[in-house]
């Protein structure tokens, strides 16, 4: 099956790639790069829990998830970076944005939980001014960490791009971005499709298929593979037959170590060989981690039962609590 092959050569490719992910000694710097340490880790950590979530036990990509997030954990001493990183930074959110992940796959600090719920109290927390794709981010941090939410989700909802049932033609890179997002935090990153509202399920199974496939014309894979994990997220899925011919597409994007670039394709390269492996980490670890989680979701959405995969939250109703 051309999905499950491109979730087994990317998480093969994540594997052999562990170590990139691995936190250095700039992790807790004043001056390190965030982006470059933390977010690729919780990246990793967010794709293993919800692979970890669609596969059975028995299978070996079970396996395979489970090994990466004990790696993962241990980078973070088991947890006991979080207090520290609080502590460092009191009123930055990704560090509880990437405790989330791993407290969705059972991974928790006790401790860091009783904090960083004193610090969502405080009116700093509350105020801190964010993109509203972000803020709907946060609220759905606090809550897979056991911290009641600081703010409404229908009302964040509701000031992010997609919230507002914009016209089709103003999506573009940056709204597709935030689209995607917003649908990972309604649905607890795909493992609750009731939790898309009724009205944005119906908006999305239309404008889903000709902007999918506009950014595979594009070659932009990683947006591409997001907007397939939305497609999987969604109670009523696309036509098979869109999604059949996007799959085929991202299949052939390819390098032969399972990695996808994030954009373009290895044949890019002035006409050069580009080997099994012709890209850098940081141009491709995030589209390849992407072309797992969809692949994952795409497997469980099929194998859904029709009464769940069609039936939808009313509108105005965000994620389950």
């Amino acid at each position: 099956m051309r999905v499950r092959e491109v979730e087994e050569s990317a998480l093969d490719w994540v594997w052999t790639h562990r170590d990139r992910f691995a936190l250095g000694d700039d992790a807790l710097a004043a001056d390190g790069q965030v982006n470059r340490t933390w977010k690729p880790l919780g990246e990793l950590t967010q794709v293993c829990a919800s692979v970890s979530r669609c596969t059975p036990p028995g299978d070996p990509l079970h396996t395979r998830v489970s090994e990466l997030l004990d790696f993962a954990w241990q980078q973070t001493h088991r947890g006991e970076l979080f207090p520290l990183m609080q502590s460092l930074e009191p009123f930055a959110t990704y560090p509880l944005e990437v405790y989330a992940a791993f407290a969705s796959a059972g991974l928790r600090h006790p401790g860091y939980e009783a904090s960083a719920a004193v610090l969502t109290r405080t009116r700093g927390w509350r105020l801190t001014e964010q993109y509203p794709t972000r803020r709907l981010g946060v609220l759905e941090a606090e809550r897979r960490s056991g911290i009641d939410p600081h703010g409404d989700v229908p009302q964040a909802l509701g000031r992010t791009w997609l919230g507002g049932l914009p016209e089709p033609w103003t999506f573009e890179r940056a709204a597709g971005y935030a689209l995607t997002h917003v649908v990972f935090h309604l649905t607890d990153w795909g493992r609750t499709p009731r939790g898309v509202p009724e009205d944005l399920a119906d908006y999305l199974l239309h404008w889903l298929p000709p902007w999918l496939d506009t950014c595979l014309d594009a070659r932009m894979w990683d947006l591409s593979c997001e907007l397939l994990a939305v497609a999987a997220s969604l109670p009523r899925p696309p036509e098979p037959a869109v999604l059949e011919d996007a799959w085929q597409r991202v299949a052939a994007a390819r390098a032969g170590s399972g990695a996808i670039p994030e954009e373009g394709a290895a044949q890019d390269a002035a006409g050069a060989d580009p080997g099994p492996d012709p890209y850098d980490f940081a141009d491709c670890y995030h589209s390849t981690l992407m072309a797992a989680f969809a692949a994952a979701l795409a497997t469980a959405a099929a194998a859904r039962p029709p009464d769940v995969r069609q039936a939808a939250r009313p509108a105005g109703q965000g994620a389950p609590g």
